[in-house]
């Protein structure tokens, strides 16, 4: 159907929603993701300082590193999956359900990864399990993330970078706590006894967080915006499947929406994960890296709203270019800062990195994905492109890890060179993209009738 046959009262401003609701919304988006976060990063802290260890014991040190790093990235593989299904049915059926749906699959499969048996008691069936464990985590994440941003967004009258990115505040926040609960498990129960069995006690707690986080999501409605957009799919009758619309309709946004967020995933999965291992290879106690990283992590959580509250005044551009510039030169600072072997120069290191930089090129990513598609595929557009770049946080440290490997811990230039790379990438990218800040979600929703114009 095109734009010139809709009725012009069909395609009407934005739908408001009350406030409560918004922040009902808002609070549901940050508690939930930093849930799901919990569950997703207390792996990729995990990988780095526990399953090498405890699922991969029969392969010499280095290699146990890469495996598990392996299956760390396994999750982000898994994540536009998780993307596309749930995105189908989110724009079919509604955020509030695959939202609901989304935290429980991560809370169970988080919870049975605390119950699984180690290499030394099952052989090979334990990294198996632990893979396919993974999987699921990927695939919840994946659909928790577009409805947990839209959720927000469409719930929003106006500041939509900021209660977005509440969404996105959340993975740092999530960090924090893992890490926390980690640290304070090791602490207590001993080096020798958290290898054995403490490990488990923080993915146990998962399933703790899911009755929390159910009883908290279960209060929002469902957002104006979609049921609007609902109505007018009933009455049209004929409505694609959300994925062949935004193959079909919208490439263009998708495409330049995963350029623009390689980058910041890249950058992302370097400072919160490959950096642990790097490290404590480098001579730091474990809990020295793990201390910077929480700092970082918590100061994140401020910055990423901060920046994309600014970017509601002066665009998601600038942003997003400014950020990405300066972790390209950043990138070339990062690793000799690490290789001083100065406990204070690594915590600069990552609080500048994790704490300023990245979260310019990361928490406008929240808006900015939901702003390129229209509400019929807005779930699905924003999960796919979101999560495909996501595979550059769950790619990197498998890639750095294998070059440190091949080049027995050497020169570290070609890794930051990459990292470099992809932040001009990203400033390309960004540059192709007509800024959409300044759109109402109904505008955008007016653009992305099948006309075949993008919707950016």
């Amino acid at each position: 159907m095109s734009s010139s046959s809709v009725d012009p009262t069909s395609v009407p401003s934005t739908p408001q929603s009350d406030p409560v609701q918004l922040r009902r919304a808002v609070t549901s988006s940050f508690i939930g993701s930093v849930i799901e976060y919990y569950d997703f990063l207390l792996y990729a802290t995990a990988s780095a300082v526990v399953f090498s260890r405890v699922f991969f014991s029969n392969l010499p040190d280095l290699v146990a590193t890469v495996a598990s790093f392996g299956t760390f990235a396994t999750g982000y593989i898994a994540r536009p999956l998780g993307g596309v299904i749930f995105g189908h049915y989110g724009d079919r059926l509604g955020r509030k359900r695959m939202l609901v749906l989304s935290m429980t699959l991560m809370g169970v499969a988080s919870t049975l990864i605390g119950m699984l048996p180690t290499y030394a008691q099952v052989g090979v069936i334990a990294p198996i399990a632990l893979v396919v464990l993974r999987f699921l985590q990927g695939i919840a994440v994946g659909g928790e993330w577009g409805g947990a941003v839209l959720i927000s967004a469409e719930h929003a009258k106006g500041r939509r970078g900021l209660w977005a990115s509440f969404t996105n505040a959340g993975a740092p926040c999530g960090m924090v706590l893992s890490t926390a609960v980690l640290t304070a498990t090791s602490a207590v129960v001993g080096e020798e006894a958290f290898l054995s069995w403490g490990w488990r006690v923080p993915f146990l707690l998962s399933i703790v967080l899911l009755g929390i986080g159910l009883f908290i999501r279960l209060r929002v409605a469902e957002t104006p915006v979609f049921e609007a957009a609902a109505k007018r799919a009933a009455a049209e009758r004929a409505q694609r499947p959300p994925l062949v619309e935004v193959l079909r309709n919208h490439p263009k946004p998708l495409l330049l929406g995963i350029g623009v967020g390689l980058s910041a995933f890249i950058a992302q999965g370097t400072l919160t994960t490959y950096l642990i291992a790097y490290g404590v290879q480098a001579g730091f106690p474990r809990q020295t890296v793990l201390n910077g990283l929480t700092l970082s992590s918590a100061i994140a959580v401020v910055a990423i709203l901060a920046w994309s509250a600014f970017s509601d005044r002066v665009g998601r551009r600038p942003i997003v270019v400014a950020g990405a510039v300066a972790m390209a030169i950043y990138a070339f600072a990062l690793f000799p800062m690490v290789d001083s072997g100065s406990a204070a120069l690594l915590t600069i290191a990552l609080v500048l990195g994790q704490s300023v930089i990245h979260p310019m090129m990361y928490g406008p990513l929240a808006a900015l994905y939901s702003e390129l598609f229209g509400t019929r595929a807005r779930y699905t557009g924003a999960s796919l492109g979101y999560q495909i770049a996501g595979l550059g946080a769950g790619l990197a440290p498998v890639i750095f890890a294998q070059v440190q490997a091949m080049t027995g811990g050497g020169s570290t230039l070609a890794i930051s060179a990459v990292i470099a790379a992809f932040c001009v990438l990203t400033v390309v990218c960004m540059l192709a993209l007509a800024e959409t800040s300044r759109k109402s979600l109904a505008d955008v929703e007016a653009a992305a009738q099948p006309t075949g114009s993008a919707a950016s």
